[in-house]
């Protein structure tokens, strides 16, 4: 049965802004967490590769599961996840610790992500759907703007007295003087408050369409045996590697090649990054009204390459600027490579999109790779990996023969 509900949409909405707050301090984190544990590149890489190799495993299974037991119980057990994650490295603030956190929270983040965009659908109804998906991505834009800067708060006020009652409390529980683990302790918080309001309030059941839900092995495999299916699945795995790459190593090398204080200038160029990403959203939202979006993604990847280039060459000042630059110009680009996919086959949208989603698992594999090579060659040189990734977005923008374009101003014109 169908309900329309707009404070289930609220929890929803807050939903975002956890999984967006929680996912996206690890790169303010990453050169506080070398430090700490005197890791190398590739040890520290494997921080963003635990939590995104979880997603790249959990999406599929997360559907059938999510069929057999219905989203509030599926919720619950994502967010049981999440705390037992953060509970973990809050105890025992290890390395080894660090990694199976991360898998675990990564497991639980990715069964919410694939659970909440079916229940807005039938929580705000079908005809808002597109405004709340958009909504969404605000909220979670917000959260990661957000999230650098209560890191910031928290090293700066942890390291001396506060009357702070939260914080004095996030202190104390402090293991080893490592006071930026105070974080975990925030996000255990954080996930038992959502265990409790998820388990009070009523949820509907999700009749999911038929392009919605998780097809049979058989239809995984027909959909493998497609070479455009694996085209666009690397597309995914080439956009999220980028954004994660920028987003995990942009502050340890602004500390490296620039002497930015992590916990500030490192902290406020992250913060922008995501910030921007969100403006470019609903700039793009526009620009996908008067062109097609092919040309859009275009546009977008030799811009974002023009953006890495100065981020990586430049001076201080023109690093601080163009990290977050890049932001901006790559915020069009997981919305058009995943619309260009679905558009291109005719059926199987929920398995393709299973398929899609697992491509996430690039934000596993391309920051990881950056770690590798950057022990080897050095950070900058490491990170010019990501013209490759950029390039295959544009090849694909190239490749791509969409059975359905997107609707422009003047295609609309036309079919008056």
């Amino acid at each position: 049965m169908k309900q329309r509900s707009n404070f289930l949409v609220g929890v929803i909405l807050l939903i975002w802004f956890v999984i967006s707050f929680v996912t996206n301090i690890l790169g303010p984190l990453m050169p506080i967490i070398i430090d700490t544990y005197k890791l190398s590149l590739t040890m520290a890489a494997f921080l963003p590769f635990s939590f995104f190799l979880a997603y790249g495993i959990m999406s599929i299974p997360a559907g059938i599961m999510i069929e057999l037991l219905g989203e509030k119980k599926s919720m619950l057990i994502a967010f049981a996840l999440n705390l037992a994650g953060a509970l973990l490295f809050a105890f025992n603030p290890q390395y080894g610790m660090a990694l199976a956190s991360l898998f675990i929270i990564g497991a639980g983040m990715a069964m919410l992500q694939v659970i909440i965009n079916p229940l807005m659908r039938t929580a705000g109804g079908e005809e808002h759907f597109a405004f709340f998906s958009v909504l969404g991505q605000l909220v979670f834009g917000l959260a990661s703007f957000v999230s650098p800067f209560v890191f910031s708060y928290l090293m700066k006020t942890l390291a001396a007295p506060v009357n702070n009652p939260l914080v004095s409390a996030l202190g104390g529980l402090v293991r080893g003087g490592l006071h930026w683990t105070a974080l975990y302790w925030l996000f255990a918080f954080i996930f038992a408050l959502m265990l409790v309001l998820l388990a009070l309030i009523k949820m509907p059941r999700v009749e999911l369409k038929d392009d919605e839900k998780s097809g049979a092995a058989a239809v995984y495999m027909a959909l493998l045996k497609k070479r455009a299916v694996w085209l666009f699945f690397l597309g995914i795995v080439a956009y999220v590697g980028t954004e994660q790459s920028l987003a995990n190593w942009m502050s340890e090398f602004l500390k490296r090649y620039h002497h930015v204080d992590p916990t500030t200038g490192g902290a406020g160029a992250v913060a922008a990054f995501w910030g921007l990403m969100t403006i470019g959203c609903l700039l793009g939202l526009a620009v996908l009204k008067l062109w097609d979006s092919r040309r859009v993604l275009k546009i977008a990847t030799v811009l974002s390459a023009i953006a890495v280039s100065m981020a990586l060459f430049g001076g201080k000042d023109l690093a601080l600027w163009s990290f977050p630059a890049a932001g901006f110009t790559i915020s069009v680009m997981f919305s058009i490579v995943f619309s260009l996919a679905l558009n291109s086959v005719t059926a199987h949208h929920g398995s393709f999109s299973g398929i899609l989603c697992s491509g996430i698992f690039g934000g596993a594999l391309v920051p990881f790779i950056v770690g590798a090579l950057g022990d080897v060659v050095g950070l900058r040189y490491a990170l010019m990996i990501l013209y490759i990734t950029l390039g295959y977005i544009f090849f694909i923008a190239a490749y791509a023969r969409p059975l359905v374009n997107n609707q422009t101003i003047s295609r609309k014109k036309e079919d008056l």
